[in-house]
Order: C-alpha cells, then structure tokens, then sequence
C-alpha cells in the first residue's frame, strides 16, 4: 500500500509528465494478460512514447494546470497513458494496430498538439502517413521541379547535338 507521500511524489511525476508531452492517448486495458502488456509496452517505445498505468483520481489531480486536464474528467475503469513528445502518428498507429489485435484494449480519450481529440479522430491519426514519409514525400515534391529542369536542358543540349552531328553526316555544312 502506497503512503500519502508515495501519492504525492507520483502525482508530481506524472504532472511534470503530462506538463511536457504534447501527444498524449488515454486508454483501457481491460483484461490484458501480462505478455500482452509487455508487447504493448515494447511497440509504444518503439514508437518513441512512454506508456504507463494510472489510477484515475490521482491522474485527475496531476493533470490539473496542464493541457492534458480535460482528458482526465470522469474516467472510470482501468486506464493507461501512452504519450510522447515527437511523432503522434508513430505511436497512433502502434496503438491501433494493437487494438485491432486485442479488442480488450481501447481508447478512451487523446490530445495531440495540445488539442483534445475524440476516438474517431485517434483513428483517422493512425492512417496518416509517418513522419518519416511525410518529409520523404515533401522532399520529393520540393526536388521534382529541379529534376524537371535539369532534364529539360540537358534535353535541349542533347537534341542540338543529334541535329549537329546528323547534318554533319549528311554534309549539310560542306560549302
């Protein structure tokens, strides 16, 4: 049993947490057995978030004065945090495609970017493209007009030389 000063020192840990993260999905896990739980915990940090378990009232009172209060009101059940202060969409997917392995584990709530979500939009999160992919794509459309460019002048170099050298086959500049 924890003491009252163990309650406090979680409760500002978990303040200080929920302070700094900027992408944070609250969820149930209902009925999780343990090497269910370990692979959830290994697929959030690859996913670069941290995931922890709560109780509801004292995550209530550490999320007062932070962002993340809203997300807190009236929880009820078992409830986990998964958070992270990179890429949303990393650790959106990695919970969704676990849920839609284990239907125990649910969502509850989500904040991204300091704005509260709703399920539907946790979802709709998850089917975006990755971080990675997204400046991938970005690069790509920034590089293509160069590349267009480039390959149109050598295409006007390349064509002036194939009509020099067939002229000069044919003895166009013989005089």
């Amino acid at each position: 049993m924890k003491t009252r000063k163990d309650k406090r020192i979680e409760v500002e840990t978990l303040h200080g947490e929920l302070a700094r993260a900027r992408h944070i999905f609250v969820t149930g896990f209902e009925k999780l057995r343990v090497e269910q739980d370990f692979e959830l915990r290994k697929l959030v940090r690859a996913a670069g978030g941290r995931y922890r378990v709560i109780k509801n009232n004292l995550a209530e009172k550490a999320a007062q004065g932070t962002e993340a209060e809203p997300l807190f009101k009236g929880l009820a059940g078992m409830t986990s945090l998964a958070f992270t202060d990179t890429d949303p969409v990393a650790l959106a997917k990695a919970l969704t495609n676990y849920a839609k392995a284990n239907p125990t584990f649910t969502f509850k709530a989500g904040m991204v970017e300091g704005r509260v979500i709703d399920i539907r939009s946790v979802q709709e999160l998850a089917s975006l493209p990755s971080r990675e992919e997204m400046m991938g794509r970005l690069l790509y459309l920034i590089k293509a007009p160069a590349q267009r460019l480039a390959s149109t002048i050598n295409g006007v170099g390349r064509n002036l030389a194939v009509v020099l050298n067939q002229a000069a086959k044919e003895n166009k500049f013989s005089g």
